[in-house]
């Protein structure tokens, strides 16, 4: 029986600990513990760790939950707990913002990892030796794992547990927590596209006027002509504000505005297509796999209604 230690300590988000607690806690396959040096404040609840860290560093797989706050440094010990854990060949899983746990640690250094997309570019600011991947919903590292925001917290446990012991032994747990056992695509479909947020910014205006027309073939020069300024100097703009290109933010926008309607409306894909300005569905549905990581059908199943 493989033994599963979850960290608890303050600081710590109650709902990736709860998931973990339903998906391993009530598992026969599994020796479950709550470890922790002391009683610890998670979220709203207190709770009173069954084990210290000396239980995490000997157990097989090790679950570090949500960190609250990404700006505070975790605790020592729970650091040097996770560090033996990992040296002794545990199976070490980050939930959310965990992943800031373990690349303290070190154990990301050199990896590719991910955690909510909120704070993905703090991630790999202040630890550049990670290779952040904002997209997926998991990554698994073989020894080390790490999952995206929240929910995602789910996937990697039923992850875990389909590498453990089988997809049936996962599709049980998903079935009798009325989860997908296996979602597509990453968190891409849920990160709202960034826009300025002064309302003196020079394209603050520019924004709203170029989402009203994405069925049109809007050029760069379009959009310069637009905001009164040269190609050049929008660029500069799109990218201090986007972190891409003006081409290239009108296709998020066609793509944000596709999501949009597979959720609101009964409209076609092929009519969908055309009121983004993709003209064609096969074009849709390759740009939009690409962006979102599934299909515009897959897409409209997930979140219509």
């Amino acid at each position: 029986m493989k033994t599963v230690a979850l960290a608890a300590t303050d600081g710590m988000l109650s709902f990736e600990l709860a998931i973990a607690s339903e998906v391993f806690g009530e598992n026969p396959r599994y020796d479950f513990a709550v470890c922790g040096s002391a009683p610890v404040v998670v979220g709203r609840f207190r709770l009173e760790p069954e084990h210290g860290f000396d239980r995490l560093a000997r157990s097989d797989t090790v679950l570090v939950p949500g960190w609250a706050d990404v700006d505070v440094d975790p605790p020592a010990d729970l650091l040097d707990a996770v560090r033996e854990a990992h040296a002794r060949g545990a199976r070490v899983a980050s939930l959310c913002t965990g992943a800031f746990v373990l690349a303290a640690a070190g154990l990301l250094d050199g990896l590719r990892a991910t955690t909510h997309w909120a704070h993905t570019a703090a991630l790999a600011a202040r630890y550049p030796g990670v290779q952040v991947d904002p997209d997926v919903l998991y990554v698994d590292n073989g020894s080390v794992l790490t999952s995206a925001g929240k929910a995602a917290a789910m996937d990697l446990c039923l992850h875990l547990v389909r590498t453990d012991h089988g997809s049936a032994a996962a599709n049980t747990i998903a079935r009798l927590l009325v989860v997908p056992p296996h979602r597509d695509g990453g968190q891409a479909q849920f990160v709202p596209a960034p826009v300025p947020d002064r309302a003196d910014h020079p394209l603050t205006e520019l924004f709203p006027w170029a989402a009203e027309r994405l069925d049109r073939p809007l050029s760069v020069e379009d959009l310069a002509r637009q905001a009164n300024m040269s190609a050049r100097t929008l660029t500069r703009h799109f990218h201090a504000v986007t972190g891409t290109t003006p081409l290239q933010w009108m296709l998020t926008q066609r793509i944000r505005r596709a999501q949009e309607l597979l959720e609101t409306s009964a409209s076609s894909v092929d009519a969908i297509a055309e009121a983004v300005g993709m003209g064609t569905a096969t074009t849709l549905r390759r740009h939009f796999h690409r962006t979102v990581g599934v299909a515009p059908d897959a897409y409209r199943r997930t979140f219509r209604g």
